[in-house]
């Protein structure tokens, strides 16, 4: 097996447990997970776009020489726009759900020019390695497990939350959750399903015999304790929110300053909300 454990004075890594890693990547800041069998090794997230791609490609290749299989944990840029570069040195299997691989073939060109900060030549479509990339692998209901060689990786989706379509990867006693757990920042609510994010972090928690260790999409790795405040701190923003909501007389956005989140996403966790029983209304109306 072509791998050896990366010394802490040199590089990026951390390691979480026997051939688990995870990195922070420059820019976006997302945390890019690594699991090294005997056989293959699997990248979770690709960064957001070829210049972070080609830096975590360059770290994954210090730790390991194995074929490389990728996850996408959801369809937002930070997360898949370095699918491209990964392909381009060799990787042939990228897994997501079914739906975000449906999400990233429909806006990942609609979301190029959130990532002009750190990867220009991305959000201008205009190099190498700049081709929207969708998933090729499919999770699809049921759990998927892959086996890497003497360990084996699941792949599973508990239900929407940051959006429709996370995917989480649970190797040993480590879970990565993408974006439906933060660490160090407000959760992202813009297209966010927030009362079945409550929900499926309530599922994840249920987990902590499973796993005792969860890599967020950002930030520090946490505890099942920082999962449980976590949704219990959403679920009474929820509902402070929606008593806003209710008093039609008095303007929403007057509950913006009791709720636990900053302005910027607690307006959006109003909105989202809003959006949302709204398409509840018109289907109830048809």
């Amino acid at each position: 097996m072509t791998t050896h454990v990366p010394s802490e004075t040199r590089s990026p890594w951390r390691e979480l447990g026997p051939g688990i890693y995870v990195l922070r990547t420059a820019g976006f800041r997302t945390n890019v997970g690594l699991v090294v069998g005997s056989e293959q090794a699997l990248v979770v997230d690709t960064g957001a776009g070829p210049l972070g791609a080609a830096e975590v490609y360059s770290h994954v290749r210090a730790v390991t020489g194995l074929p490389l299989v990728v996850v996408n944990t959801h369809a937002h840029a930070d997360h898949f726009f370095g699918n491209d570069y990964f392909a381009a040195h060799g990787v042939e299997d990228f897994w997501a759900t079914s739906r975000c691989s449906a999400v990233q073939a429909e806006n990942g060109e609609g979301q190029r020019a959130l990532v002009a900060a750190v990867e220009p030549a991305m959000a201008a479509g205009d190099g190498e390695h700049t081709r929207i990339l969708a998933a090729n692998r499919l999770v699809d209901g049921t759990p998927v497990d892959l086996d890497l060689g003497d360990v084996s990786v699941t792949l599973f989706h508990l239900g929407s939350g940051h959006t429709d379509h996370d995917l989480l990867v649970g190797a040993g006693n480590v879970l990565f959750t993408g974006d439906l757990v933060e660490e160090g920042s407000d959760p992202v609510f813009e297209d966010s399903f927030p009362v079945d994010w409550v929900r499926t972090l309530g599922k994840m928690a249920a987990l902590e015999d499973l796993y005792d260790v969860f890599v967020p999409g950002h930030g520090e790795p946490v505890a099942v304790g920082d999962v449980t405040t976590q949704m219990n701190t959403m679920r009474s923003a929820i509902r402070v929110t929606r008593v806003a909501m209710d008093e039609a007389s008095v303007d929403m956005t007057k509950a913006i300053p009791i709720l636990p989140y900053g302005p910027e996403q607690s307006r959006a966790l109003l909105v989202r909300l809003r959006t949302l029983a709204h398409w509840k209304w018109l289907t109830r109306r048809h």
